[in-house]
């Protein structure tokens, strides 16, 4: 979720989720040349997926379990603790089931090792950029769910539906990042702000006002930086503030999409005012996004967009910071409602290969909808609990700044990036072409929006054809 996302670049001290949850930048897609064969291998996957490799559920839940589970995951560090921590609690409701913790674990690796055969019985990834690309060699959970009485409408949000892929119950959300706007109260209250932008053009506005400049003229400090590929600044996070369209009918679809040409040409000319040059050498020289110098924290910048967990980045490292958080800003006229945000989740699900799958079950259900460990798993790892009882309990960490992504996360205005064969690929695509448009060369912007199509269309044709 921790994801996801969304830049990929390198990693980062732990204090949240980091699989993604912010989007993967990685590679590319045909509709027209392959859709013939597209749609003759997207069926043929489809059956694959739902095929008879599960195996038979049985009707009642076994009354004893017991053997060895091996849970593969993408957490580190501090993090890793945490999961162990929660894993501690579930070989002590179940004494006779021991877990062996894989930690540390890419994404990648996790799904070629269960695609060759390895030992996965359960898996944490995130969703966005791997569900698609490993459903097919996942469990389907809904024999077990409806078995268990487990409800998708436990969980928060659209996170049980982003959880499933091409009509199969591939796994169930445990975490995830919501982002929004935060920003430095004491600056904007100099500048004579007493509320945050709801619109985009609000955010440009008072971003200009805010910035100022050194005596050669370079900025000094910024009211927000609208560089994509600037921290969390990417085609993902920022496609919801429009209600952008990625797909459709299985294609991609964002040369089609109004909103997309809306939504750049809108940051593009936002740089323009600014100065691209300028721009880029502010941000060159701006601290580590993960360390104590991120620039939110120290000032420089006095808006950004982030995830939930730069709130406990703050508490640790900037405790005397003026802040507030609110959600994201909405492109003016797009029809999109504000209040949401962008969400992108980590997942839980079994290898369908698994030779213990009711142990390995119930390990699934006790992380993903049992409220005391879903709240622990949150508190630890800094994310928002999908499931719904754990986000509404008392036991969860949430100072104010925080609620504003809980309450978010529950918005029918949040939104994620499609779950795809191609996962990351599909947004890092159009990672690509937006950084380089934004520089105010190469191509124009129709153009270059049906090269994205067809890149990712190219790829998925590629994928689908395995």
């Amino acid at each position: 979720m921790k994801s996801a996302k969304i830049p990929r670049p390198g990693p980062r001290p732990r204090l949240r989720l980091r699989p993604g949850p912010r989007p993967v930048r990685r590679p590319r897609h045909t509709g027209t040349v392959l859709t013939a064969l597209a749609a003759t291998a997207a069926l043929a996957l489809s059956g694959c997926a739902a095929g008879g490799d599960d195996g038979p559920v049985a009707a009642t839940a076994p009354a004893h379990l017991s053997g060895t589970v091996q849970l593969w995951h993408h957490y580190s560090g501090r993090e890793a603790d945490v999961i162990q921590s929660v894993v501690d609690g579930f070989e002590k409701k179940y004494p006779d089931v021991k877990v062996d913790v894989h930690s540390g674990q890419q994404d990648t690796k996790i799904t070629q090792v269960v695609s060759s055969g390895g030992d996965v019985d359960a898996m944490i990834t995130n969703v966005n950029s791997t569900l698609g690309t490993a459903c097919k060699t996942m469990a389907d959970l809904a024999p077990y769910m409806r078995r268990d009485g487990v409800r998708t409408s436990d969980f928060q949000g659209i996170f049980a539906e982003a959880t499933a892929f091409d009509g199969r119950r591939c796994s169930l959300p445990t975490t995830s990042d919501v982002y929004g706007l935060y920003y430095n109260t004491a600056l904007l209250k100099r500048a004579g702000y007493t509320r945050p932008p709801r619109t985009l053009s609000q955010l440009e506005d008072m971003a200009l006002k805010l910035t100022t400049y050194n005596r050669d003229g370079s900025i000094k400090t910024l009211g927000f930086n609208p560089l994509v590929g600037f921290q969390q600044n990417t085609s993902a996070t920022l496609g919801g503030t429009a209600g952008v369209t990625w797909m459709k009918h299985g294609d991609s679809a964002v040369a089609s999409s109004p909103q997309w040409h809306r939504l750049i040409a809108w940051q593009r000319g936002f740089v323009k005012k600014i100065g691209y040059q300028k721009l880029k050498t502010f941000t060159a020289g701006l601290g580590d996004e993960w360390s104590a110098d991120n620039a939110f924290q120290t000032g420089r910048i006095a808006m950004t967009l982030d995830g939930e967990w730069r709130v406990a980045f703050i508490q640790d490292q900037a405790k005397h910071l003026k802040y507030a958080t609110a959600p994201f800003p909405v492109l003016d006229g797009s029809g999109q409602k504000y209040g949401g945000g962008f969400v992108s989740a980590a997942d839980i699900g079994i290898d369908k290969r698994s030779t213990h799958k009711e142990a390995a079950w119930a390990l699934v259900k006790y992380l993903a909808t049992d409220t005391g460990a879903a709240v622990k798993l949150a508190n630890g790892v800094k994310n928002i609990p999908a499931l719904k009882s754990a986000a509404a309990s008392p036991d969860l960490q949430a100072p104010v700044q925080y609620r504003t992504f809980i309450d978010a996360s529950r918005s029918p205005a949040s939104a994620t990036s499609p779950v795809t064969e191609i996962g990351a690929t599909l947004t890092a695509t159009m990672d690509d072409f937006w950084t380089t448009y934004q520089e105010g060369s190469g191509s124009g912007l129709t153009s270059g929006l049906k090269k994205v199509d067809t890149d990712i269309n190219n790829a998925l044709g590629l994928r689908r054809a395995k």
